[in-house]
């Protein structure tokens, strides 16, 4: 496809409202609502609003995605098209999609534990997950995670595609990953979860999340395996 990575002025048709101090998410979102965003935004902006499901494939680089679908997520998922300040998490514009990550890593699965020298899996998805895909509502699966193919046997790769084929097949099917509910929090103080939660997870072993785990040990994979909480 050749897409633009980097998010510029370039994004929008036409006048902008400032050029002089030029506000990327302001400028887009007017450009969203005029219809005046580049015609490969609005073209990917057309495939979302189409899909039950999205799916993310990539490899992983640097603990996170590469540049190329960084980029796509900087300039896809526009300020007012993607969410707003009233719409996102748990009630953001794409709450009735489905997202998932599925991607291939150059570490074996022990060296992401929370033992191993790259750390937790759980922690490295989180901002991904929560930040990226849960921030615009989207019902994140659990993600598809394909251990170090370059470092393990011919047959285990093919053993790895049988099961993802396996999975997509039900894939419409399963529990989303859980984020702790937007009306958890207290917006009138700065979004703090709010004290009876608090005081009804005292007591718990567990934090409720990865990001909101009120000091205590982290959920075991939370971010990996659905249905845990």
């Amino acid at each position: 496809m050749k897409f633009k990575a980097s998010a510029t002025a370039e994004d929008v048709t036409g006048t902008v409202k400032d050029a002089e101090h030029f506000q990327y998410g302001e400028e887009t979102m007017l450009a969203w609502k005029e219809g005046r965003l580049s015609a490969d935004i609005t073209e990917e902006h057309r495939k979302l609003s189409e899909a039950a499901v999205v799916v993310f494939q990539f490899p992983m680089y640097w603990f996170t995605v590469p540049a190329i679908m960084k980029g796509w997520m900087d300039r896809v998922l526009t300020l007012g098209f993607a969410y707003t300040s009233e719409k996102r998490y748990s009630q953001g514009i794409f709450k009735d999609k489905k997202a998932m990550l599925s991607f291939t890593t150059g570490s074996h699965e022990s060296m992401f534990s929370a033992n191993g020298i790259n750390g937790d899996m759980n922690v490295t998805l989180w901002p991904l997950q929560n930040g990226i895909l849960h921030y615009c509502g989207f019902q994140v699966l659990a993600p598809q995670i394909f251990w170090p193919p370059p470092h393990i046997p011919s047959e285990s790769r093919c053993s790895m595609l049988e099961a993802w084929r396996t999975r997509l097949e039900g894939l419409l099917g399963e529990t989303p990953l859980y984020f702790t509910p937007s009306d958890s929090f207290d917006g009138g103080r700065g979004f703090q979860l709010k004290e009876d939660i608090q005081e009804k997870h005292a007591a718990k072993k567990f934090g409720l999340t990865v990001g909101t785990h009120l000091g205590k040990p982290l959920p075991p994979n939370s971010q990996i395996k659905a249905g845990v909480k």
